[in-house]
């Protein structure tokens, strides 16, 4: 089955061909800037055992011109995998939110577009931009089938007393206003790899996304029990741009002396905060380097980083009645060792050990980065949010077995 995944942010567009049920893709393509002049398209393909890499930068107005140089990428004689459109079966849509009504994935209908739009103001910069890629991919691949996986659907298994607020029950009822969770679809397949790799179905497991964006998801047999993002991606661990948890008093207390504006306070929380806050950048890469300089406000920055992420892995601990296997992904988790090491240092009493030479280890796949020793095992996971909407599309449609069955791993 071709499928081509579409997963669309605010300004990027990452796209991967799958022939699913094979884990590998056929090509792999990301166009970062859209709508600035820097705009810069990296495409590789991989023909006969042999990788290609195209690499441009040009001006893209917005995602539908986006779209269209994908389909002249995949289609050209020398970058290309199909000779034509309708080649591919299936496309797979990221979708930010799904609110309540959504816990798998689902094919398009005009009922679901019009459920994501009334999602708009629950997911401004994502779920707009996602409901138009599904638009453009519709007249572009008239003859696919259009597959929508959302990254609040695996956090629906969260019980009510983990999900709701302790304000009056009305903004529930009449509102929704409760925590739905993201990156689920990341948390997903990396919990599901950690599972099939440690041959343990009912594993308990605590699994850090740590990005430019991140979350943490406490997981038990496969089921999403509790996570930090909440109602929306602000909540919980510090971030690249983000606050994270914050006394709801101190926002009220801005409100009320600097006269801010809840678009304002909205800029502040989500733009000017986080790591941006701290040091002045928001990219972990360029905290380390001011590391490496005994930076003061760096060092205050990635302790505050760390100890925000050690205090929801004990809160996890306890609600999962146990610990299998502590799980470190996406950019920062993957490569960043040293933050790796500070997070896991003095958590001996949970049963983490880490081990130092283990960590420095860099690895495509599943690397155990524990000592013999530890209890509880230190996993970094790639993840591979692309493959996982893939697997959901390919399962959602075909008559085959369950891709759990596909080795991740």
């Amino acid at each position: 089955m071709n499928i081509l995944i579409i997963n669309s942010g605010s300004s990027s567009l990452k796209y991967q061909f799958f022939k699913m049920p094979e884990q590998k893709p056929l090509c792999v393509g990301i166009i970062e800037r859209i709508g600035k002049e820097n705009c810069f398209i990296r495409h590789k393909v991989q023909r006969d055992g042999v990788e290609k890499l195209t690499e441009k930068t040009f001006f893209v107005k917005d995602h539908s011109e986006g779209l269209q140089n994908v389909v002249q990428l995949l289609t050209d004689p020398e970058t290309g995998v199909i000779e034509k459109t309708g080649e591919i079966e299936v496309i797979g849509h990221r979708v930010v939110h799904g609110g309540e009504d959504f816990t798998t994935a689902v094919m398009v209908t005009d009922e679901v577009k019009e459920k994501i739009r009334s999602l708009f103001s629950l997911a401004p910069l994502h779920n707009p931009v996602n409901y138009k890629c599904i638009e453009i991919a519709e007249k572009t691949f008239p003859d696919a089938k259009q597959i929508a996986v959302f990254d609040t659907a695996f956090h629906q298994s969260m019980p009510e007393y983990a999900f709701r607020y302790a304000i009056p029950e009305k903004y529930y009822s009449e509102m929704r206003i409760r925590a739905y969770g993201f990156h689920g679809t990341s948390h997903k397949f990396v919990s599901s790899a950690a599972m099939n790799w440690l041959q343990k179905p009912d594993a308990k497991i605590i699994s850090i996304h740590l990005g430019n964006g991140c979350s943490i998801t406490a997981v038990d047999a496969g089921k999403s029990l509790d996570t930090s993002m909440g109602f929306g991606p602000l909540s919980g661990l510090i971030m690249g741009t983000r606050s994270g948890d914050i006394d709801p008093s101190v926002i009220l207390h801005l409100l009320r002396q600097e006269k801010k504006t809840p678009d304002e306070m909205d800029v502040l929380l989500n733009k000017q905060s986080g790591m941006m806050g701290l040091t002045g950048h928001s990219d972990m890469r360029d905290v380390r380097k001011l590391l490496e300089m005994g930076n003061y406000d760096a060092e205050l920055a990635a302790d505050m980083f760390a100890y925000r992420i050690k205090k929801y892995i004990g809160s996890y601990a306890a609600i999962l009645n146990g610990l299998d296997a502590v799980i470190f992904t996406a950019g920062v988790g993957e490569n960043d060792a040293l933050m790796r090491e500070r997070v896991c240092r003095d958590m001996e009493f949970l049963g983490l050990t880490i081990d130092s030479e283990r960590n420095r280890i860099k690895s495509d796949e599943i690397n155990e980065i524990n000592t013999p020793e530890s209890r509880v095992k230190i996993l970094v996971v790639p993840t591979n949010e692309e493959f996982e909407i893939a697997k959901q599309s390919f399962e959602l449609l075909s008559e085959e077995p369950p891709c759990e069955q596909i080795e991740l791993y």
